[in-house]
């Protein structure tokens, strides 16, 4: 079986040292050797190191190197979205299977790559894209079909569960945070993809298009980054029993009318300690299914890293070679559910809402109209000085508001109504808050 390799960055190069270390293995596994037939990469004379491969093999015609006969997998590990659909699609349609790790991609227009598989009767699988080396992808497409999932919410961005668990550990700022990360190498010299929420996004829409057979897209889905969590928020977090993460949410739910929609949300949230992904530190990734049959499931690992990427990207080169030997495909794919998404207004979730009062008579009350106008049943309220700082007519309070389940929407007109009133100062933070009655 012989593959072309589009691209020998970090990923590319692990996937390399792989199937030269494991070439025997590999073999036994598939019933036939593995061999690369070309490697696409932009500059040929680039050093590598000791890379194990022939230099020979290294060419910047990628088209070309798809195009070649004797070549059976195309494997993608280059990213973005241009060029890289035009040479998958060009790969399905010729009937070549594909392996990517590709998360953009699939999330802006999946649907291209799995019409053009269904045309080519090609493989398409994409177990790197989403959660590194976790088994996640093929749970959800093949294991669970027999099963109906109604939730799914997960960690699925290394670089902000660290940033957010170094928060919670030293009580750091999120730039001090932010830069520890960077230096360590977590996060990016551009962190902006993983901190604005763009990364978990992808993610969430591509686990959200596997566990409801419905076609959805990164602009289907709800996203807030962690940039405007602060350290106050961290510490009125732990007084609360919960730690903050980012969490991609994918849940079924009825609209307005009654109708099954799917939702889909990447935000920071606030959960209690008790929930199993509290505990998920550093740079790792976790994913909590919940199914009606199965139940409560967990996947957890390292989520990136070009070792455990190559591994994912492997395991599905062993199957999609396993199937052309054996002249058979995988299972295209499942979007016969077609639902439609729902908006994020008609989400339910909590708020946690810390606001800047004056103190003086009548500002709870005033404050609770507010609420009671948008139809938002408070939870709990504590109040104390501003800056924990000697309370005292004239000067300004704090008040820490959390509220019972209610409609994104309300909640959002609430803050909206509040942030006019002459008496709130300012609103310091708002936070939702999941995994709790």
């Amino acid at each position: 079986m012989r593959l072309a390799l589009l691209g020998c960055g970090t990923v590319g190069s692990e996937v390399v040292r792989l199937l030269h270390e494991q070439s025997a293995d590999l073999a036994a596994r598939i019933g036939a050797p593995l061999e690369i037939a070309g490697i696409a990469v932009r500059r040929v004379g680039r050093d590598r190191g000791d890379l194990p491969v022939d230099p020979a093999l290294f060419t910047t015609d990628p088209l070309g190197l798809i195009k070649r006969e004797d070549v059976d997998v195309v494997v993608e590990v280059v990213g973005g979205i241009e060029p890289a659909r035009s040479w998958l699609v060009e790969a399905l349609r010729a009937g070549k299977s594909v392996v990517t790790a590709n998360k953009a991609l699939l999330a802006e227009d999946g649907a291209s790559l799995h019409d053009a598989a269904a045309e080519g009767g090609a493989d398409l699988y994409y177990e790197a894209s989403v959660a590194g080396a976790i088994p996640l992808l093929r749970p959800l497409r093949e294991s669970l079909h027999g099963d109906r999932i109604n939730r799914v919410t997960g960690i699925v961005n290394g670089t902000t569960n660290f940033i957010l668990s170094a928060m919670d550990a030293t009580g750091a700022g999120f730039a001090e945070a932010l830069e520890e990360a960077t230096e360590l190498g977590y996060a990016e010299a551009d962190p902006t993809a993983d901190v604005e929420g763009f990364d978990a996004a992808a993610k969430a829409a591509i686990l959200a298009s596997l566990a409801f057979h419905t076609r959805v897209t990164a602009a289907d889905v709800h996203r807030e980054g962690i940039t405007e969590v602060t350290a106050a928020d961290v510490a009125s977090a732990k007084a609360m029993g919960c730690t903050i993460k980012l969490l991609c949410i994918a849940a079924r739910g009825a609209d307005a009318e009654g109708r099954e929609t799917v939702g889909v949300r990447v935000h920071p949230a606030m959960i209690p300690l008790t929930h199993p992904l509290a505990s998920v530190s550093d740079a790792f990734n976790a994913v909590f299914v919940e199914a009606e049959a199965a139940g409560q499931l967990m996947f957890y690992g390292r989520g990136a890293g070009g070792a455990p990427t190559a591994s994912a990207v492997l395991g599905d080169v062993v199957a999609v070679a396993r199937n052309r030997l054996a002249g058979a495909r995988a299972a295209s794919e499942s979007a016969y559910a077609d639902l439609a998404v729902r908006p994020m207004g008609e989400a339910l979730t909590r708020y946690h809402i810390s606001l800047d009062v004056a103190d003086r008579p009548g500002v709870l009350e005033a404050v609770a109209g507010v609420f009671a106008r948008h139809e938002v049943s408070i939870a709990t309220v504590r109040q104390g000085p501003a800056g924990g700082g000697p309370a005292g007519r004239g000067s300004d309070a704090e008040l820490v508001i959390v509220t019972h389940v209610a409609p994104d929407a309300a909640l959002a007109a609430t803050v909206r109504e509040l942030r006019g009133l002459e008496i709130v100062r300012s609103v310091a933070s708002v936070l939702r808050v999941e995994g709790g009655a």
